[in-house]
Formats: structure tokens, C-alpha cells, sequence
């Protein structure tokens, strides 16, 4: 491990992982390995590619027919995808499950953030933090935390990639945190979790919430209802605070996009948290195919 990120580690608020923690974390392995490989191989782009492979590989064969046919199929669903409104009739009823938090209600006891916008192996590669994308992720907690000065800071993410390796996104992202004016004893790290379920898992033990505490749960308004379907299931009530949102409303449903590399975006967006929800729905992680506010 280099000397930026084993400085990284000493950031205030590291908590090494429990023995339960870590067994937690091997209990589906399978299910990891399937949402990194086969789950990834349905996304559009890489669908579509693989989709023009393979009518390529039947032109040449005595299937030629049937491969122009794909290939004329691969090339109306790249156009559907990049040009048409799908995206963003996929990723409305995402964005639009959970309204904007009410301040109204209270100061929070404690603000969770999840862990996406950091790309950790460009990161450990030049030594410095890298942001790749939901730079709000990491906004909002600095806001919140200035508004807020009593509520805890939870940063919850280690390293999504299907081979594990040292570099952590906690240890990437506190350093950003810090310097958006969020003093680091208040930072309270958790990098050991490699999908949104071990996020919800390991966070409850590591601040053990109190019941009639109220946790605010920061994350992307698409990935919202997945994360607070887990949450709940992981027995952690927590509150919406959606960020990141990659459209502007309803007005916004049926426009066409000029720029094939934003339709693709919303599209591949959009479908890889579908997936999510039906895989979690059926792995029972979470009681509802698209969890929405709590009813009073």
C-alpha cells in the first residue's frame, strides 16, 4: 500500500471491521460474482455490443440471414437507447419515488453517505482522490453537516470490483470530506462494504442506532429505493435524502436527446438499477419491488 493511502487509513473515525462484519460479507459470494459478471453483461451498452458480435459472427456462417437480421435489431434498440425517451421513462419513476427531505421536521442524529462518486482505482493509481461521477454525494454531506453540527457523519464504501483490492473508497473520499469543511473527528468511516446491502449491514453495527433517532440516507434519487428498501429490510430506518438527480421532471419524459453519449448514460443508469431491484426483491434483501416513503 502506498503512503497516501495508508495515511488515508488514520483518518479519525476508522473502525476496523468485526469478525461478524467480515463472515457478513463472504455470506453471498455467489451473488456478488453473479451481479459483477452476468448482471453487468445485461446493461444496454454492453448488451448491444455483444449483440453485434454475435450477428457478425453469423454473417459469416451459414446463418447469414439471421445475423443481418440482429445486427438491423442491435442497430434500431443502440438508436432507441442513445436518441428515443426510454431513458428517462425508465429513470423517472426512480428519481420521483422519494420527495426532497423536509427540513421542517428537525435536526437528524446522524447522516449516512453512500459510497459511488469516487473512482478507486484511478485513485490509487495517481495517488489522489478521483470523482468520476454523483459529485452530490459528497456536496450534500458538507452542507448538512454545517447546518447540522451535533449529527454524526457515516461514510459508507470499500471497493466494488469483483477482485478485491487495498483501495478503498472511504479512504479516497474522506480527504474530500475534510476539505469541504467537514472536521475529520467527526467522520466516521466504514470500508469494508462492497455493495449497497453490506453498506446497510455493516453501517448498523458500526453506530448501533438508538431507537427515536433519525438517520438521514444520502445517496443518488435513482439509487434511492433500492437503498432504502435495504435499509429497512437491515432493520435501519432511515430518512431520504436524495441527490444526483439526472433529469428535471415529468416535464422531461418524453424529449429526445441530441447527444447519443447522454441517452446511453440515462438508459445504462436507469436499466442497471432495475436489475438491482428485481435481483434484491428475489434475493428477499428487500420487501418491495420499488420501496417508497414510509406510510404515517
Amino acid at each position: 500500500m502506498d503512503p497516501l493511502s495508508r495515511s488515508f487509513l488514520k483518518i479519525a473515525g476508522q473502525v476496523k471491521p468485526r469478525a461478524d462484519q467480515q463472515a457478513h460479507s463472504r455470506e453471498a459470494p455467489l451473488f456478488f460474482v453473479l451481479s459483477k459478471t452476468i448482471g453487468t453483461a445485461l446493461l444496454p451498452i454492453n448488451l448491444l455490443v455483444e449483440l453485434g458480435i454475435v450477428s457478425l459472427v453469423l454473417m459469416a456462417t451459414r446463418f447469414a440471414a439471421l445475423g443481418r437480421r440482429l445486427a438491423a435489431t442491435t442497430l434500431v434498440l443502440l438508436a432507441l437507447a442513445a436518441f428515443s425517451p426510454l431513458g428517462n421513462l425508465l429513470i423517472y419513476p426512480l428519481e420521483s419515488r422519494f420527495p426532497v427531505w423536509d427540513a421542517s421536521r428537525g435536526a437528524p442524529d446522524g447522516i449516512i453517505v453512500l459510497g459511488g462518486s469516487v473512482d478507486t482505482d484511478l485513485s490509487a493509481a495517481h495517488r489522489t482522490p478521483v470523482v468520476a461521477h454523483a459529485a452530490d454525494r459528497l456536496f450534500a454531506p458538507a452542507e448538512l453537516a454545517q447546518r447540522y453540527p451535533n449529527a454524526r457523519i457515516v461514510f459508507t464504501g470499500g471497493s466494488a470490483n469483483l477482485l478485491s483490492t487495498e483501495a478503498k473508497e472511504a479512504d479516497y473520499s474522506a480527504p474530500i470530506l475534510e476539505k469541504l469543511g467537514i472536521p475529520k473527528q467527526r467522520l466516521i468511516l466504514e470500508r469494508d462494504s462492497r455493495n449497497t446491502w453490506e453498506n446497510a449491514i455493516f453501517t448498523k453495527k458500526l453506530v448501533s442506532p438508538k431507537p427515536g433517532e433519525r438517520w438521514l440516507l444520502v445517496t443518488s434519487a435513482f439509487h434511492m429505493p433500492r437503498s432504502i428498501g435495504i435499509f429497512r429490510k437491515a432493520g435501519f430506518e432511515v430518512e431520504a435524502y436524495p441527490v444526483d438527480w439526472r433529469m428535471g421532471g415529468r416535464d422531461d419524459l418524453f424529449s429526445f436527446t441530441n447527444m447519443a453519449a447522454d441517452g446511453l448514460r440515462r438508459t445504462e443508469v436507469a436499466v442497471r438499477e432495475w436489475i438491482g431491484l428485481v435481483a434484491y426483491r428475489l434475493m428477499g434483501r428487500t420487501d418491495e419491488l420499488l420501496p417508497g416513503p414510509a406510510k404515517d
